[in-house]
């Protein structure tokens, strides 16, 4: 799945509502100091108070992201007035958290108190206009077919219809109709160009981003095609089955779906992890970077012919390979080679077995170097990751990025490249290689079903932890 309109629409509204935010507080500063002529007790500069603006913004986004207002039932929902109550609310709040900032650290950033109020009406009016204004230039944007989603449609049902032409018919929704896999009575007669016989010759023939299923047969099997091609997977229940509807419902048209989520870390939750994941890269780049050119050098001067980095492919998101930096741990004459051909080369084929059963481990690994040892004891060696992290290649917590070659001993492994790998983990902070490979498949599988942030900021004190006492670390 490639095509993701909801982010780019989240991401879009995000970046409009901080500038709209801005504006507002700026515009209540200029009409309240340069037009309106009655007195006020101080002086205060307006580079100042948008500066005091800027650092309560991502308060502010936040404000608006529990209110819902991202959500895209909520944007691009038929009544409006659920949105605007939403927005007059995160408006008031966000006048709030100022004058708390401005309580706290006594800038007095509001030259008289009414200026408040005229800020509260500002961020308003501002707000509601430029989601009208965004809006309508992500429609023309998916009208472009741009960021848009290929949708496939499975099932014989009044709804297949509807859906259909929906789509077909509102390019603005972020939606491309790509296929239907219907009797042809369930087709509009204008969109029977788009029929497959079957799910596995739709799959085959054509490109897909969702999958809506409109009927009860084989539900289990179309969902576990959705998740083993990293698809998104709505299911359109019955009316019956209304009321006792899991995931998030959306309307598409006057069609109500289920977006059955394979992970909740996806739309709002993915968007704040990324930002988390950039800040904290960032962060600790500038703090690391003195001791990784010392780790550099001194591994240079161990061995002037080999480079200090190690460079492999491994697997991420939605089966992506991508080349993971570490810092080079391994002898030379073994780097590239696996396990199996490593111990072979050095005449020592009993290792393997060891090796294997130990869960991928051995005490004292003849392919390590000695330096090696204390990089892998220290988990210096992984510090270049924080590259992979800050491009996007990997998260900060997820499942452990594999070998292309480990799949196969992956029964979920879709499921598994649902989300980014991380640089640590749930099991890596349970033990590391001190646990079974099973247990570790299955507890990166819990990750990944049932990611919250609470999860991601107790793996990540005892990631801190569990570094400080080298516990695990091989």
């Amino acid at each position: 799945m490639k095509k993701k309109s909801d982010l780019f629409l989240r991401i879009s509204l995000i970046i409009g509502d901080a500038i709209a935010i801005i504006m507002s507080f700026a515009a209540a500063y200029i009409i309240r100091i340069h037009v309106d002529p009655r007195p006020y007790a101080f002086e205060a500069q307006l580079l100042d108070f948008v500066l005091a603006v800027v650092l309560v913004v991502p308060v502010m986004i936040i404000i608006l992201a529990a209110l819902g207002l991202y959500r895209k039932s909520v944007i691009f929902g038929r009544s409006k007035s659920i949105e605007w109550g939403r927005l007059l609310l995160a408006a008031v709040l966000s006048v709030a958290a100022l004058i708390v900032y401005d309580f706290f650290k006594g800038e007095n950033v509001f030259p008289v108190r009414v200026m408040a109020v005229t800020a509260m009406v500002l961020c308003f009016v501002f707000l509601v206009a430029e989601r009208m204004i965004v809006r309508l230039i992500i429609r023309q944007v998916f009208r472009k077919d741009f960021a848009t989603r290929r949708v496939l449609i499975v099932g014989n049902s009044k709804n297949t219809e509807y859906l259909a032409d929906y789509i077909a018919s509102n390019p603005e929704s972020g939606y491309k109709l790509a296929g239907v896999v219907a009797n042809r009575r369930y087709i509009p007669d204008d969109l029977k160009e788009h029929q497959y016989s079957s799910l596995k010759e739709a799959l085959r023939k054509m490109r897909a981003d969702v999958i809506f299923q409109t009927d009860e047969k084989s539900t289990e099997y179309v969902y576990k095609q959705a998740v083993n091609r990293h698809l998104l997977y709505y299911f359109v229940p019955s009316e019956t089955a209304l009321s006792s509807h899991f995931g998030e419902m959306e309307l598409i048209g006057n069609t109500p779906a289920v977006l059955v989520m394979v992970t909740p870390l996806a739309g709002v939750n993915a968007v704040i992890k990324r930002a988390f994941d950039i800040v904290f890269s960032l962060v600790a780049i500038v703090v690391a970077i003195i001791p990784m050119m010392i780790v550099w050098v001194i591994l240079k001067l161990a061995d002037l012919k080999h480079s200090a980095f190690y460079v492999d492919e491994r697997l991420t998101q939605y089966n992506r390979k991508f080349k993971c930096y570490k810092f080079r741990t391994m002898k030379p004459e073994y780097s590239g080679l696996t396990t199996e051909e490593a111990f072979v080369k050095m005449g020592k084929p009993e290792l393997i077995k060891k090796y294997r059963k130990n869960g991928d481990y051995l005490k004292d690994d003849p392919r390590i170097t000695r330096i090696g040892k204390f990089l892998r004891k220290t988990s210096i060696d992984e510090l270049p990751q924080l590259f992979n992290i800050l491009k996007g290649d990997i998260s900060l917590i997820g499942p452990r990025a594999l070998l292309p070659g480990e799949l196969r001993e992956y029964g979920d492994r879709s499921l598994l490249l649902t989300v980014k790998s991380g640089l640590t983990g749930f099991a890596q902070v349970s033990g590391r290689r001190n646990i079974p490979f099973e247990e570790r498949r299955a507890l990166d599988i819990y990750y990944v079903r049932n990611w919250s942030l609470a999860l991601d900021t107790s793996i990540f004190f005892r990631t801190i932890a569990a570094v400080f006492r080298g516990e695990g670390a091989k």
